[in-house]
C-alpha cells in the first residue's frame, strides 16, 4: 500500500515537471523573419539550384588560391599545412584510390561525391577566419582550380551554375545516394531498403 502511494506520488510528479519544462518561460528572442531566414539558408545542393550567377576557370582560381587558401593548405593543395591555434588544414588534393585502406586520403578529388559540395563549402567556410568573404565567381574559380588539380576538370573549363552540378566527382557512388529508396514516393510503395 505504501508503496503504491509512493509510486502515485511519484508519478505525479514527474508529469508535473513534464507540463512545467514544456512552458516557454525565458521570453527571450523572437521568430526570424522571412527574410532573415531566405539569408540563412544558404545550402547548396547536389542539383545546383541555388547556385548564383557567375563563373571561373582553373587558370583564374590558381591566382586566388595563392593569395587566399595557400597559407592554410599549402602551395600546392596537396600537401596541407597548419593553421595556427587549430588543427592543421587538410590536403585538398591527391587521395585518389586511399578510400579503403587502413589511412585514407579524404581530399576533394578522393572523397568529395558533389561538385557543388566543394563550391558551398568553400562560400560559406573560407578562408578561415574571413569566411564569406570570396565572391561568387572567386568561389567558381577556386572549385574549378581545385576540380583541375585532381583531374576532374581541364584548365582552361568554364565552371558556373549550369556545369558544375554536371561533374561528375570520382566518388559520387561512394555515399548513400541523394534520394534514397526509401523515400516516400509513390514509386516506393512497397519496397524495403
Amino acid at each position: 500500500m505504501a508503496c503504491s502511494r509512493l509510486l502515485l506520488s511519484v508519478m505525479i510528479l514527474a508529469s508535473g515537471v513534464a507540463a512545467f519544462s514544456q512552458a516557454p518561460t525565458y521570453h527571450l528572442g523572437r521568430t526570424p523573419s522571412e527574410e532573415e531566414i531566405r539569408a540563412w539558408d544558404t545550402v547548396i545542393g547536389p542539383e545546383g539550384k541555388e547556385l548564383p550567377a557567375g563563373s571561373g576557370t582553373a587558370k583564374e582560381g590558381a591566382k586566388v588560391y595563392a593569395q587566399r587558401c595557400a597559407r592554410c593548405h599549402g602551395p600546392t593543395a596537396a600537401e596541407g599545412g597548419s593553421t595556427i591555434g587549430i588543427r592543421p588544414a587538410p590536403p585538398l588534393v591527391g587521395g585518389q584510390g586511399t578510400l579503403k585502406t587502413l589511412h585514407p586520403v579524404r581530399t576533394v578529388g578522393s572523397w568529395w561525391p558533389f561538385a557543388t559540395t566543394v563550391w558551398d563549402y568553400i562560400n560559406r567556410a573560407m578562408p578561415l577566419f574571413e569566411e564569406g568573404s570570396l565572391s561568387p565567381n572567386e568561389v567558381y574559380s577556386l572549385t574549378a582550380f581545385l576540380l583541375y588539380r585532381n583531374g576532374i576538370v581541364q584548365e582552361n573549363d568554364v565552371v558556373d551554375a549550369k556545369g558544375l552540378p554536371q561533374i561528375q566527382m570520382p566518388n559520387r557512388n561512394g555515399f548513400v545516394p541523394p534520394r534514397p529508396m526509401w523515400t516516400h514516393s509513390p514509386s516506393n510503395r512497397g519496397r524495403t531498403p
